[in-house]
């Protein structure tokens, strides 16, 4: 490694000397280059002109192996592996140069030449090449040779960031057709750098514009462990962060630990669920990983192949690719066909081209014959000539899908026009001028690279082409693998990008399960539910909860449940409100039903005990019992009855306010003849003692019912000011949860319902302790005791209401209130006149004034 170093140290100086000594650079060069280039191989191919164009490819992938042994100095040895796209490049460029020579508008007078190297992708023979281009020496029997006024090639990106940073102090112009690196379109750090391929950031882009157009949102990827991969990553995430798109593992390969790297790619992408893999690889190292998925039977999956990939015919040809990566999508530098390239290919022959010395390697290659007899290095059989390119069909002359190749032709032609600007030649679109141009003796490469920043124009197939900075407006392909002949894969477009505009032609895609995939870690909950993230799993992995009740998402993949308004429920299924139903106490259901019968069958035996109170009037027991009070209390007891009816229907204005009069009425008229009839009693028995006959008058039949009428009065003027101030409303109980809403009568004011049962309450406590006074009065019947005990159910029922009736939902608090009057009704009805009814019916020589007098 030192031994670079210093050799790179040594060619950073030199180019010091060229940028400060004009004088020094062909001695200083010349002795440099000179002893180093031992091949005629390594001189590359040259043809001159008034303007050079240099080019630097890579054109064998195979470099030679090193001198470890520190014995002698290093020397160049010929790398192997003749690359057939790097051949189609050096040509593409040889005939763009043969069309402006040619051309009558471009460059007209002026005739372009070329100095074409090898750089075997190796940095100390890119620069060594690029230092022999600018300073135009290669070997001392050459010394003629003009100097490269700007340089197209660079094999990598990394290749082309050293050379660029070299040619930069001399302002030498710099256009890479492969170089993507985002990071050469900083203008600081590269200010002679142009490129006609795309920036690799828009290959990112171009992915996360698939993904969200096809709602994928859990995406395995698998990348190359350099910039190129990271950087691809980082702006892929930038761009999905915000649709929701999750990373199920990112599995990075390493170039030296490939064997291990891909078996570990390969058994991640089995064990996931991402079924969309994105892969960011060199095409060498993405055959290794589909390989291993052959192995594993892994054929469910779709690939996103990066533009390094995915129009590699070697991946295209091999079986495994096509078992595991059959329906990829992939990104693709635009192709375009240049008209007369395949012809140009197929007349090409070392018979006619006895310098070009890659050819010559081809043609032995391919042939496996010499085109040179005389050629000594070889053992070659010489060719007959009969051998023509034309034999090989597609294998070499298959322009269809030119690409990096086209990259080329464009560099040549931004070239030819920026120096068409720079020699002042006439306006191409005027035919009138002369057509010749101004000397090229003396331009300059700073005068070369102000004029390419400007470039302007369209390219002989109709596309415009002018530079952003370093770079070029972006333009794709989007390239589906389809199945082909013997096993194999063929590029099919199925879209295109221009800048950010992605189209797309779903129809032309083969997917590889004939269907769109989906690729999520958690099916998009459906409407009607909502998303819960899983705790320490990533956003994309989510539970669907059904939304509670009263809350609705009415599409797929909500966040958040909407509540309903409060005039609304929501449905079944959860994804709409539909209105609420009112619910209230009918007499269709089944206890509204019970209750009417119950309070029905109540005026029925208080309408016969009536009745039986009527027929036997002037009875004793009847005539005993103040048969007066016992009508009215019959009376107030039917009325208590059918009060009851009121709480059950729809409630309505008037039957809000109705209903709860009707009760307090109802039942204080009830417990004010029961405690009249009580205070009677007491009456009665005090008025036997000495002294004592003026208190009977106090209580005659006409002070009875003056009490009657002024205890009930009471609650009369209660019930009014309640009602006329605060009067019970319908109203639907929207809080209260449910399809069904209560329509129920809502007090207004707690206060007059409590007045209400408040003063029927010391009513009947009253009467309780003034009957419990009196139940041991010497009588044969004393009505006291019956009271008593009416008294004590009547209170224990109230007692129990009020709690059952705070607590009790919807319209089931009137249901216990109907039940509390029902239940306390019987209790007055059946303690106090069914005795009365028993003795008069069935005992009837009971019915006598001596067995009521008898104690």
């Amino acid at each position: 490694m030192s031994r670079y170093c210093s050799y790179l140290a040594l060619h950073l100086l030199l180019v010091s000397f060229l940028v400060s000594d004009p004088g020094l650079n062909t001695g200083a060069v010349q002795g440099l280059t000179c002893s180093r280039w031992s091949s005629s191989r390594l001189q590359g191919l040259y043809q001159d002109g008034d303007i050079i164009i240099g080019g630097l490819f890579s054109l064998h992938y195979k470099p030679p192996d090193r001198d470890t042994d520190f014995t002698q100095l290093p020397k160049h040895r010929l790398c192997t592996g003749l690359e057939r796209f790097s051949l189609e490049q050096i040509y593409v460029l040889m005939l763009a140069i043969e069309e402006i020579n040619g051309s009558p508008t471009l460059l007209p007078g002026v005739k372009l030449g070329y100095h074409i190297f090898d750089s075997c992708g190796r940095n100390p023979w890119s620069l060594q090449a690029t230092l022999a281009l600018v300073s135009g020496n290669t070997e001392t029997c050459f010394s003629d040779i003009r100097p490269a006024s700007l340089i197209i090639g660079g094999a990598s990106s990394g290749t082309t960031m050293v050379l660029a940073m070299i040619l930069s102090p001399l302002h030498v112009p710099l256009i890479s057709h492969i170089s993507s690196c985002p990071c050469l379109s900083d203008r600081r750090k590269f200010p002679t750098f142009f490129r006609t391929i795309p920036s690799d950031i828009y290959q990112a882009r171009i992915f996360a514009q698939l993904v969200i157009h096809f709602n994928w949102t859990w995406i395995g990827v698998v990348m190359a462990d350099n910039d190129y991969g990271h950087l691809a990553l980082k702006v892929f995430r930038e761009e999905t962060h915000k649709a929701g798109v999750c990373l199920a593992f990112v599995e990075l390969v390493r170039r030296p630990s490939i064997a291990a790297d891909s078996t570990r790619s390969a058994l991640t992408i089995q064990a996931s669920t991402a079924k969309v893999i994105l892969v960011f690889l060199w095409y060498t190292d993405a055959l290794q990983v589909f390989k291993k998925l052959a192995k594993l039977n892994v054929t469910d999956r779709l690939f996103l192949a990066s533009e390094a990939l995915s129009t590699s015919v070697d991946l295209l040809q091999n079986p495994a690719t096509a078992q595991v990566a059959r329906g990829a999508l992939g990104v693709a530098i635009r192709s375009s066909i240049i008209p007369g390239f395949a012809d140009f290919l197929k007349n090409l022959n070392p018979l006619n081209r006895p310098d070009d010395v890659y050819l010559r390697e081809f043609w032995e290659l391919e042939f496996e014959c010499s085109p040179q007899p005389l050629n000594l290095s070889t053992s070659l059989p010489p060719c007959d000539g009969t051998e023509s390119l034309e034999d090989l069909g597609k294998h070499f002359s298959d322009i269809s899908q030119l690409r990096v190749t086209y990259n080329v032709y464009l560099a040549v032609y931004a070239a030819a026009h920026a120096l068409h600007k720079l020699l002042s030649c006439p306006d191409i679109e005027d035919q009138s001028k002369n057509k010749t141009c101004d000397s090229p003796a003396n331009i300059n490469h700073v005068e070369v690279l102000q004029h390419l920043s400007e470039v302007n124009f369209t390219t002989p197939q109709g596309e415009i082409l002018h530079f952003d900075g370093a770079d070029i407006p972006a333009k794709y392909d989007i390239i589906n693998w389809q199945d082909a002949a013997e096993g194999r894969l063929k590029l099919v477009i199925a879209g295109r990008v221009d800048g950010v505009n992605l189209n797309l032609d779903k129809s032309a895609i083969q997917w590889p399960s004939k269907q769109i995939p989906t690729s999520v870690c958690s099916e998009i909950c459906p409407p009607g539910t909502r998303k819960a993230d899983r705790k320490g799993e990533p956003l994309c992995c989510f539970d669907c909860i059904p939304c509670a009740d009263g809350e609705i998402s009415a599409i797929s993949g909500s966040l958040e449940c909407e509540r309903c308004p409060p005039e609304f429920w929501s449905s079944v299924d959860r994804t709409g409100c539909v209105p609420r139903q009112l619910d209230f106490l009918s007499f269709n259901e089944t206890l509204g039903i019970t209750l009417t019968t119950v309070a029905a069958s109540g005026v029925i035996v208080t309408s016969g005990v009536f009745v039986v109170f009527l027929w036997y009037r002037h009875t004793p027991l009847v005539r005993a019992n103040n048969s007066e009070l016992s009508f009215l209390l019959l009376l107030s007891l039917k009325l208590c009855f059918l009060c009851s009816l009121v709480f059950i229907g729809r409630p309505s204005v008037w039957a809000c306010r109705f209903q709860q009069a009707a009760f307090g009425i109802s039942f204080v008229l009830c417990v004010s003849c029961l405690q009249v009839k009580t205070v009677v009693v007491l009456a009665a028995f005090r008025s036997a003692r000495p002294g004592a006959e003026a208190l009977i008058r106090w209580f005659g039949p006409n002070q009875q019912r003056g009490s009657v009428c002024l205890l009930t009065g009471v609650q009369v003027v209660i019930c009014i000011v309640w009602l006329s101030l605060t009067p019970p409303e319908p109203r639907s109980d929207l809080k209260s949860a449910g399809l069904k809403v209560t329509l129920e009568c809502a007090m207004s004011s707690v206060v007059g319902f409590s007045l209400v049962l408040g003063y029927i309450g010391l009513l009947a406590c009253s009467c309780l302790v003034l009957a419990f006074l009196a139940r041991k009065l010497p009588d044969n019947f004393n009505e006291a005791k019956l009271i008593t005990f009416s008294m004590l159910i009547f209170c224990a029922v109230w007692v129990a209401f009020v709690p059952a009736y705070v607590s009790s939902p919807g319209k089931y608090s009137n249901a216990v209130e109907i039940f509390a009057i029902l239940a306390s009704s019987y209790g007055l009805l059946l303690c106090i006149f069914a005795p009365k009814c028993f003795i008069i019916l069935l005992r009837p020589e009971r019915n006598t004034k001596k067995h009521l007098m008898h104690k």
